[in-house]
């Protein structure tokens, strides 16, 4: 679904990305773990058109994509969940997930889909008529995702989505990640720095240091991997 070949990206002179690759096939969950620093979120804002590369190809259901806009891209189905929530805090709950739907026509099928987010986050159906920055870290973080999924999107760019929150929170989002993509079938590259909890929803697993891929393996096989147990797993 997604190949990304020999990316580099720059900051002007300092170079983010020094060559990297992944791929991502329809349907699964992939991790991308590393230290602060690493290029992690440089990634996903490359692939998603914010920060162009300067060299190499982005390939998204076989076509390339690296020289295309930003919202070209979300239109093609790729849709970034970004660190740190960003939701709209002027706006209410419902108003935020309106805009995650607002390039769609299909009116009955939005509001099916505001439904579901509603289904598996209760908290935000309480609060539909709440100002998104009156809401808690945690209700927060809920309606970035849930913004997302209104989009439809073919691929989700997850970007530290535990950030800041309750370790009870953390294990919400988790499952529900793990369900969303379960459900819906949705394809999900998942940016996490709780290495641990990030590799046992996924896959497979990339370890990005120093904007370089070190490693690429299973899922299973990185947990058990003693360079990343020492470095991200807090184990030996």
């Amino acid at each position: 679904m997604l190949e990304v070949r020999d990316i580099r990206t720059f900051y002007g002179a300092i170079q983010a990305l020094k060559g990297v690759s992944i791929w991502v096939t329809e349907g699964e969950i992939v991790a991308l773990i590393g230290a602060n620093g690493a290029g992690k979120s440089t990634l996903l804002m490359t692939i998603c058109g914010v920060v162009p590369p300067r060299s190499g190809e982005i390939l998204f259901m076989g076509n390339p994509i690296q020289n295309l806009s930003p919202d070209r891209i979300f239109s093609l189905g790729i849709v970034q969940v970004p660190e740190g929530r960003r939701i709209f805090p002027l706006l209410t709950v419902q108003e935020n997930l309106d805009m995650g739907a607002y390039l769609r026509n299909d009116k009955g099928a939005v509001r099916s889909d505001m439904e579901y987010v509603f289904s598996i986050f209760p908290r935000l159906a309480e609060r539909r008529r709440q100002l998104g920055g009156t809401l808690s870290g945690g209700e927060q973080q809920m309606l970035a995702l849930s913004r997302g999924l209104m989009a439809r999107p073919r691929m989700l760019l997850l970007d530290e989505p535990s950030l800041g929150l309750a370790p009870v929170l953390v294990a919400t989002i988790f499952d529900t990640i793990r369900h969303i993509n379960r459900d819906n079938s949705t394809t999900l590259l998942l940016v996490e720095q709780k290495a641990a909890m990030a590799l046992h929803i996924a896959g497979r697993g990339y370890v990005l240091e120093n904007g370089t891929i070190k490693l690429q393996d299973i899922a299973d096989q990185l947990l058990c991997n003693k360079e990343v147990k020492s470095a991200y797993l807090g184990g030996s």
